[in-house]
């Protein structure tokens, strides 16, 4: 199928745009050890964004994989994950900002290196916020794909390296229009002693409305239900 759309996104790269409803957005780590940290807004409403806690809660998950799906804070359904070939996908440790970016990398400025310079998540997520007319106040916590962290006994996280390879990919098929928010900053617990964001293609697909009995909907009764919120936001609305 050709693509709607088809970028690469290169060193720390950032993009933002309305997905609409059917749509698939297909990401590919180019390089292996990619992360893309990602933020989702209803498109028409944009008080209403991915909710973390009742996305693991509901589908009773510490990390993401096809066949789970995104939730809100309104009880509805952003989106479902349709095709992933890694397997886990970090969503509670966050992004970084400039002092861990300094902390961990240096300080490499714009002034110095021109586009070669560090940048990090947080100010990525905040340019990319201010042209749909968001900031600081709607930042909440992001999705952080292609990345593994662990839990042991006492709540420690440790970064698993090695978990995506290159030519790894994830779909989600969007279940409302979504602002999609996205970089390709190194994940915050990232141990490689290098400032070294690695190379994302993204491409948006065309594609169908799902059934009842999809699997994303089988996965768990709440994100059938969060479907059906959705139908009957849809119908409603328009």
């Amino acid at each position: 199928m050709t693509p709607l759309l088809e970028r690469t996104l290169e060193g720390a790269g950032m993009w933002s745009a309305v997905v609409s409803r059917g749509k698939r957005l297909r990401l590919t780590d180019l390089e292996g050890g990619a992360n893309v940290g990602m933020l989702l807004y209803n498109a028409l409403e944009r008080h209403e964004r991915y909710n973390m806690p009742d996305t693991l809660k509901g589908q009773h998950v510490f990390h993401l994989r096809a066949p789970y799906c995104l939730h809100s804070d309104m009880g509805r359904l952003f989106a479902s994950i349709t095709a992933d070939s890694v397997g886990w996908h970090d969503t509670v440790c966050g992004h970084s900002d400039a002092a861990l970016v300094k902390s961990k990398y240096g300080e490499h400025s714009y002034q110095d290196a021109r586009n070669d310079w560090y940048r990090n998540a947080r100010d990525c997520f905040l340019i990319e916020l201010a042209k749909w007319g968001l900031g600081k106040k709607d930042l909440v916590p992001n999705l952080n794909w292609f990345s593994k962290v662990v839990s042991d006994e006492g709540g420690a996280l440790t970064f698993v390296a090695g978990n995506s390879q290159a030519g790894d990919r994830v779909e989600l098929r969007f279940e409302i229009d979504t602002l999609v928010v996205l970089n390709t900053c190194q994940h915050p617990l990232d141990p490689d002693p290098a400032y070294h964001p690695r190379r994302v293609k993204l491409e948006v697909f065309s594609g169908d409305k799902p059934a009842l009995d999809d699997p994303s909907f089988a996965v768990r009764p709440e994100n059938l239900r969060a479907w059906e919120n959705n139908e009957t936001y849809h119908a409603l609305r328009f």
